[in-house]
């Protein structure tokens, strides 16, 4: 059985780990896979048809525990206990939560002071207690009438008209006054590691299409000195095509991985005669996982030749690979009357209205499948991609983007700047 420290508005953990507000949902689940002797039987809970409108949720169904993870930026925002008997639980170094010591009013009480008055809800038939950042629900099904309040609350809790030996039947862990207007916080310092994240990424163009990425990102700055003084440091920095590879680990840093193309699976759908060919020399990607980022790199002349942009969503098969990548693509519209008008694509935009702006596409789409070998199937289905642009779109069956990859010729000679660019 787990034995966890409650910190009111951060977090559960032990000497261990730590599920921390705020944290992103790879290193939640890098921790439960780490520790995969003692935390069993994790459940991936998210919404199929539409992955926004419901919370991402780790159900840690030994322990009686859920992770509730904001759908849109993917950060811890609900810790909640819901079976207390599959925990052990303490505050400040004492149980209020054990096999010998049961959950109770007055437990809750002594643990952890005198609070306002509760709300109780009759439809759902519990009597909620609200700290700052943390909230008891009880079980009334033995009471049948609503809680009555005395006119004086000189006593505390004792003045409200809870029966004895009421025990909680869930505890919340959250961030501000309320549970139900609760929101993911900012990712705290302790979650950064050492490694860079993504706020923004935008794609700049030019007239013909995409020209680069001007990425703001985010770095605990911490130096020499304890990660107590370190502090949030946000700065820009863009890359473009025909960038060296050297240009881009200077503005970027090293990459988390590099990857080398072994084989091209869609060079049958190019026009070039030489798709029969056999490169001499394979294509590299630079991967940057917590910027949901890939870079391609053209084997002979080293210059950025595709960007990759990845949403991230469940469901799809590269799942928690890479965090989300928040971007946003200026999309010429191809509509009678509407010259020279823009209109924006973010990670959060459907097939269908990306459709109705540019035009449906020319050629049927690519049907992919990323089985990772013959005997190794996809359990998700396959995607589609659809090219506009200078833009390869890959779409899931639920109509989310899954991934955007953006290509274009190498930019030889001076670079296009971002004042140059509309």
């Amino acid at each position: 059985m787990l034995d966890l420290e409650v910190v009111p508005e951060r977090s559960l953990g032990n000497e261990q780990w730590e599920f921390t507000l705020g944290m992103p949902l790879a290193q939640a689940v890098a921790i439960l896979q780490k520790h995969c002797r003692i935390i069993k039987n994790v459940q991936v809970l998210y919404s199929e048809q539409s992955p926004l409108s419901h919370d991402l949720i780790l159900n840690l169904t030994q322990d009686g525990i859920k992770l509730l993870f904001d759908a849109f930026n993917q950060r811890l925002k609900v810790i909640e206990v819901y079976d207390l008997t599959k925990v052990k639980l303490k505050y400040c170094g004492v149980h209020f939560n054990s096999q010998a010591i049961a959950p109770t009013i007055e437990q809750i009480d002594q643990s952890f002071g005198a609070t306002h008055p509760g709300v109780y809800n009759s439809a759902e038939q519990l009597f909620h207690l609200n700290f700052r950042g943390l909230s008891f629900s009880f079980q009334l099904d033995s009471w049948t009438e609503a809680p009555k309040y005395e006119p004086n609350f000189a006593h505390g809790l004792a003045s409200l008209q809870i029966p004895h030996g009421a025990t909680v039947k869930r505890m919340y862990i959250y961030s501000g006054n309320s549970l139900q207007d609760t929101k993911a916080p900012l990712m705290p310092l302790s979650c950064f590691l050492g490694n860079v994240y993504a706020e923004s990424v935008d794609v700049l163009r030019d007239g013909t299409g995409p020209a680069g990425l001007r990425l703001r990102l985010l770095a605990a700055g911490c130096g020499p000195g304890l990660l107590a003084d370190a502090k949030m440091r946000v700065f820009e920095r863009s890359v473009y095509f025909g960038d060296s590879c050297q240009d881009v680990l200077s503005m970027l840093g090293s990459p988390h991985k590099v990857f080398y193309k072994s084989e091209d699976k869609m060079k049958i759908h190019s026009p070039s005669p030489h798709k029969q060919v056999p490169s001499k020399c394979n294509d590299y990607f630079f991967n940057y996982f917590t910027l949901g980022v890939d870079i391609l790199f053209d084997a002979n002349t080293h210059k950025v030749k595709k960007f990759v942009l990845h949403t991230n969503y469940p469901g799809h098969y590269n799942f928690n690979i890479y965090h989300r990548c928040e971007f946003k693509i200026p999309l010429a519209i191809k509509k009678q009357n509407t010259d020279g008008q823009t209109e924006t694509c973010t990670t959060y935009s459907k097939w269908d209205n990306i459709q109705e702006l540019l035009g449906h596409p020319v050629e049927k789409p690519v049907v992919l499948h990323r089985s990772s070998s013959p005997n190794n199937t996809n359990p998700f289905g396959s995607t589609f991609c659809f090219g506009l642009q200078r833009m390869i779109f890959e779409v899931m069956q639920n109509n989310h983007i899954a991934s955007v990859t953006l290509y274009g010729p190498p930019r030889p000679g001076a670079h296009l700047r971002t004042a140059e660019l509309p």
